[in-house]
């Protein structure tokens, strides 16, 4: 139906997916065995469309070609080399949201929105930009915060927003600038907006401004806790050193959610030590009780 949101949420795991290929975890173990209590999750992402002629893909992951192939609306047609993706908008320049440009590489000729920091990590330090001139007819835009970016014939508003300063471990050089942001998307007939955040640092005024009275927020799951990894013995810092404000807690994002006047509200970019992934567990069933879902690959919003 034409004069709505249509969302594809394409991924839900965060880097490395679900199960991660190198954890033997209780939680990977099971979602070997068992893939009901656990499901199988992809890296994550998500296709925004007005008019569902054009779609674009927010993030590029490594799980890409099979994200598109799992939605029939982003098969290619109906000329050979016809392909209804027509950007791509990058929240921020990690590995798990921007190999996926390498992949979409075959002649392609698709913009791809990033901040300025973001944009250039992509031509020096992780020279994507640079390899893929050879390739496709990629073109680069610039995504400045709160300035509105006008996609599918005008009726899609997009404007990003600010969610922190952390930089991927590749890059070197100075932190400045905005290196991770979510997105609002806007119908812009029916003023409907749908909010996705898959990284956030700390909760912001600015966020709350943008969730409040969103249709939907779709909004950083990564842990249930600060100190999730030593918890379930595997490696890594605690979620907030990593840019991932936990779950849990008087000032984790739930409570945070809770208090504010929106829509529905999703979990995404889900870690694989997450215990919200096993749909017995009792953190699951406490986030159904407050009203927030744990999102899936393949949910289709209409907003």
């Amino acid at each position: 139906m034409e004069g709505h949101l249509h969302l594809r949420i394409l991924g839900t795991a965060a880097g490395g997916g679900f199960p991660q290929w190198n954890c033997a975890c209780s939680q990977c173990s099971r979602a070997r065995l068992d893939g009901q209590r656990t499901r199988p999750r992809s890296q994550a992402a998500l296709a925004v469309s007005v008019t569902r002629k054009s779609w674009y893909l927010v993030n590029a992951t490594p799980d890409v070609r099979f994200q598109i192939e799992s939605h029939p609306e982003l098969h290619p047609g109906p000329e050979v080399r016809q392909s209804p993706i027509r950007g791509i908008l990058l929240t921020d320049a990690e590995l798990d949201h921007t190999i996926g440009l390498l992949l979409l590489r075959e002649g392609a000729e698709i913009d791809v929105y990033a901040t300025a920091p973001v944009l250039e990590a992509l031509r020096e330090d992780f020279p994507v930009r640079r390899v893929l001139e050879r390739y496709a007819a990629f073109r680069w835009e610039p995504v400045v915060p709160g300035e509105p970016i006008w996609l599918d014939e005008g009726r899609l508003l997009v404007r990003a927003f600010p969610l922190g300063v952390k930089r991927p471990r590749y890059v070197s050089g100075p932190g400045d600038g905005d290196w991770v942001v979510g997105y609002r998307f806007q119908d812009a007939d029916t003023d409907r907006h749908v909010v996705y955040a898959p990284a956030l640092e700390c909760w912001t005024p600015e966020l709350s401004m943008q969730l409040t009275h969103a249709d939907a927020a779709l909004i950083d799951g990564t842990f249930w806790s600060d100190d999730e990894m030593s918890q379930v013995g595997a490696p890594g810092r605690m979620a907030r050193e990593m840019g991932h404000l936990p779950i849990a807690g008087s000032d984790g994002s739930a409570a945070r959610l809770s208090g504010l006047p929106l829509g529905r509200r999703i979990y995404v970019h889900i870690n694989n030590t997450n215990p919200v992934l096993d749909e017995t567990s009792s953190e699951h069933r406490l986030l159904v009780e407050q009203g927030i879902e744990v999102g899936r690959d393949g949910m289709e919003l209409e907003v």
